[in-house]
């Protein structure tokens, strides 16, 4: 079910079609406190969505498969492209992505949010105070150069909350 190259790539050609300049958004300076009510922002916009269904009726449509490296696991992620807006003021309760893995029930279970900007020139997307990765080559053919930044709010990751890999999970 989740493993359908047919869904990425239309989702992908979803993210190439909106792709277009938009006005750039100022990086405010960081402040803990500010990250800290904007990850608690991120993390009730997903609880939702620890149901798969719950994503799947939203808009959210499976990528691929499951993401691992020898840094650990990012999961299988899910696009909503409508939510994918570049160079626009990041809304950290409407991530673009969802990443979900295996649960031990066998099941799927909500891993993290991703927060995904293609590149069209903008300034450093920020979600709040805290700066996106990038900018970074697609990681599959079709993908376009992108900025983007992991939160863990379904799972705990030991290697930070914004690290896109967790060392503690494998798909």
């Amino acid at each position: 079910m989740f493993r359908n190259r047919t869904l990425g790539a239309l989702a992908a050609a979803a993210v190439l079609a909106l792709v277009s300049a938009v006005p750039a958004q100022a990086a405010p300076a960081q402040n803990p406190s500010d990250t800290n009510r904007t990850v608690a922002t991120v993390r009730a916009a997903v609880a939702k969505y620890h149901d798969v269904q719950r994503a799947l009726d939203a808009g959210y449509v499976p990528l691929g498969e499951c993401t691992e490296s020898p840094d650990g696991a990012m999961g299988v992620h899910f696009m909503n492209p409508a939510l994918v807006r570049p160079g626009a003021v990041v809304d950290p309760s409407a991530p673009a992505m969802l990443t979900f893995g295996p649960s031990p029930s066998g099941g799927m279970e909500l891993w993290a949010a991703e927060f995904f900007e293609p590149d069209v020139g903008q300034p450093h997307p920020m979600l709040g105070s805290v700066p996106f990765d990038g900018p970074m080559p697609g990681h599959e053919p079709g993908m376009p150069t992108h900025y983007d930044l992991h939160v863990w709010v379904g799972k705990h990751n030991p290697a930070g909350i914004f690290t896109p890999f967790n060392p503690s999970l494998h798909c």
